[in-house]
């Protein structure tokens, strides 16, 4: 099962158990977020396509660790003018761990007690 959600206005394709990198988000470490803007979801045979979201299904994740990404150099630069720009970039990011992904008509299963 695999499902394709939007975030951060970019699109990651995710499955159970998988870590993903999106842009920062206002949540602590240890926390479980909900991403309810679910575009696509697959079980196997069956694919629901959303217009434009698929209606009841999220993605639950948990917060892994926030970070910063590598640093991009910005050069500009106009010939025979003497004007020259460098300036760094580094994107701030969420980690997150997919923990569960739930289909419209599925109720999340209570977590098992060991």
């Amino acid at each position: 099962m695999y499902a394709v959600v939007e975030t951060g206005g970019k699109q990651y394709t995710v499955g159970k158990d998988d870590v993903i990198r999106v842009p920062k988000l206002e949540a602590n470490v240890g926390d479980e977020i909900e991403l309810s803007s679910v575009l696509l979801l697959s079980d196997g045979g069956s694919v629901s396509v959303g217009t434009p979201l698929v209606s009841q299904a999220k993605v639950v994740a948990s917060v892994l660790a926030h970070g910063r990404g590598e640093k991009i150099i910005v050069f500009k630069m106009k010939r025979r003018k003497g004007f020259r720009r460098k300036k760094g970039h580094r994107q701030d990011y969420t980690e997150l761990l997919i923990s569960d992904i739930v289909s419209a008509g599925e109720p999340k299963a209570p977590p098992a007690e060991e």
